[in-house]
Formats: C-alpha cells, structure tokens, sequence
C-alpha cells in the first residue's frame, strides 16, 4: 500500500459513535442501516457487516468510524461515514471498539 504522511493522517476525522438503532436492509443480506450518536449529532451509516452481526446485537456498542467520509447512497439510503473493523484473511470481520466506555463523539488521535 502507498504511505501517507502525517498531514494526509491528520485530515481523517475519526471519531467514537455509538451504536442507538440497527436494522437490515432491504433485499440484502450483508448491509445494514446504523443510527448513530455522536454527541452532537446522530448520523447514518451503511455498512456491510450483516453476515456476521444481527441488528439487535449491536444497539448500544461503540465503534470508531471516519466521520468525514465523502457519503455515498447504498440501496437509496445515505451513509454518512464508515466504520471500521478487521477483516482477516477468511473474512471474519471484528468491530474495532474501545475497551472501556466513552463518551460519543470523543475523536480518536
């Protein structure tokens, strides 16, 4: 991959949101529709982790996403941000969560 340099780092807003509604998308079985807090604000995002998590499991976690991303539609629905998570090599996919609790909105440096 291509390295980029501190100043290119910097303009990532990435922040700690969490997690108040999830649902499935209609007519797939890999998106799902995230509402988020942000402490100022509640957002949406798309996100293609429906194979391995339910909906319902994910009310109430945090998880860092980039909050300045560029949104993109999915299936007619606006995402505004992206999350992050590992994916391995036999596509097993982990939320990256803090491991304590934090408050919404917090950025990550």
């Amino acid at each position: 991959m291509e390295t980029i340099n501190l100043n290119d780092f910097k303009k990532l807003d990435l922040r700690l949101a969490q997690i108040i509604e999830a649902e499935r998308v209609p007519d797939t079985n890999k998106l799902l529709k995230l509402k988020l807090d942000l402490g100022d604000e509640t957002r949406e995002i798309v996100s293609g982790i429906g194979m391995q998590y339910h909906p319902e499991d994910l009310i109430g976690k945090q998880i860092v996403i980039v909050a300045n991303l560029e949104p993109k539609v999915f299936k007619g629905i606006e995402s505004q941000g992206m999350l992050l998570a590992v994916v391995n090599k036999d596509g097993d996919i982990s939320l990256l969560i803090p491991d304590k609790q934090m408050t919404p909105g917090d950025r990550i440096q």
